[in-house]
């Protein structure tokens, strides 16, 4: 080893230690040669892959800096992945000295640049935001990656929303169709109604609804590979003449045509502040008198609202996408004519979802990386653990709003809710 790559092990060391000194909480990091630097959370073992790692994570660090030195391998994160969020909270957070701050950056000059280049994946979408054009190009982005890669860490029934747990042990799968039964339920779906779902995914709601309430289900979507599967799977079951998937812009539906039940399972973090107006009025005018609406979706905390959004989040995971308070969802429900009638936080279903999601993906991850590349499973990798973090810890929540459209002053629904419960 010469004494050029021992002047870079030394300055990563000492860089590390005067960077984590005071953090009782730090993952193990290995530097390149092998050799623990420090850390004393060993089922979090952070891989320094190159000299220039840590250059290229701190020089300039942000929460996306790190992200990426993950994505394109300058680091790797072996183990619990968990272990590293409170780290990046921690480095974030901290408060360094001017003088402190020098001390570090003189450190970081002194190790090499990189010396290769990569050429990045993330979205890179055109048009104005939250145009009919751009949205599309935003879920496109996300969800057309291939239906098999979802297949690899989604359920059976490919549901890419939070499942619903009651007991708290149950499969991916199980819990999915407790989700589904769960909607299904707070709809209160009768035979012979018709039921919209806006955001419809690959088609398993539609689809279970139709099999097991007796309804004439649609659903829409702005993804191609969702609109295709859906529509494979409905013709699989047979149940074409009381099912179909459109491939369309929520706000192209015509208002002519009216629904008994609408639903809307995790597509309105896509819809936009400005925009969500227009939706909740959109969703208000397609429904009967005496309909219901369930808006299922993921809420910020209003200590939040305002603040920078995730850059990671942007770039890398759903360009455009916008999450709300609960307190201004339900102002918007209001204004748009709806009577909130329940307001459920699934906060913590969430959390386990993604959980198992984290969990299938690491099981699956030579097929995940031969199916939509090592970047892109990384950044999924990274992406739902993280939310599982942000949702376990409170940052983020999952609600579900049952809203009513009455008719001459009647919402229709029982004196309690004691058949949502009801094998």
């Amino acid at each position: 080893m010469g004494d050029r790559e021992l002047t870079y092990l030394k300055i990563a060391k000492e860089f590390l230690f005067k960077l984590f000194d005071g953090f009782d909480n730090c993952p193990v990091f290995i530097l390149w040669n092998g050799e623990k630097a420090l850390g004393s959370v060993e089922k979090t073992i952070i891989k320094i892959k190159f000299p220039w790692s840590l250059r290229e994570m701190f020089l300039t660090p942000s929460e996306l800096s790190l992200a990426e030195s993950y994505i394109y391998g300058d680091i790797d994160i072996e183990g619990d992945i968990y272990g590293i969020f409170p780290m990046a909270e921690y480095l974030l957070e901290k408060n360094l000295s001017i003088i402190e701050k020098a001390s570090l950056f003189n450190l970081l000059r002194k190790l090499p640049s990189r010396d290769i280049s990569y050429e990045k994946m993330h979205a890179r979408l055109k048009g104005e935001k939250h145009s009919k054009e751009r949205d599309a190009q935003a879920i496109s982005y996300h969800y057309d990656v291939s239906n098999e890669f979802y297949k690899l860490f989604l359920d059976g029934n490919l549901q890419y929303s939070c499942a619903y747990f009651e007991k708290g042990d149950e499969d991916i799968d199980t819990a999915q169709v407790q989700k589904m039964d769960y909607i299904c339920k707070k709809l209160y779906l009768k035979k012979g109604e018709k039921l919209l779902d806006i955001g419809a995914g690959w088609g398993g709601l539609i689809i279970y609804a139709a099999k097991n309430y007796g309804v004439y289900s649609m659903g829409i979507t702005l993804s191609k590979n969702q609109y295709e599967y859906a529509k494979e799977w409905i013709k699989r079951e047979g149940l074409e003449d009381r099912c179909k998937i459109e491939l369309m812009d929520y706000r192209d539906l015509d208002e002519s045509e009216r629904f008994d039940k609408i639903v809307s399972v995790g597509m309105f973090e896509h819809v936009g502040e400005k925009n969500y107006p227009l939706y909740m009025k959109h969703a208000y005018n397609l429904l009967k008198e005496g309909g219901l609406f369930l808006n299922h979706g993921i809420t910020l905390n209003k200590r939040d609202f305002g603040k920078p959004r995730s850059e990671f989040i942007q770039k890398y995971v759903f360009p455009d996408g916008e999450l709300l308070p609960i307190s201004l969802i339900s102002v918007f429900s209001e204004d748009a004519g709806f009577e909130i009638r329940d307001v459920e936080d699934l906060r913590e279903h969430y959390a386990k979802t993604t959980a198992l999601w984290v969990k299938n993906l690491e099981e699956n991850e030579d097929k995940c990386i031969k199916e939509a590349g090592k970047e892109r499973y990384r950044v999924w990798r990274l992406y739902l653990a993280a939310s599982s973090y942000q949702f376990t810890v409170n940052k983020i929540g999952l609600y579900q709003t049952l809203l009513a459209k009455p008719k001459n002053g009647r919402a229709g629904l029982p004196w309690t809710r004691r058949m949502w419960y009801c094998k």
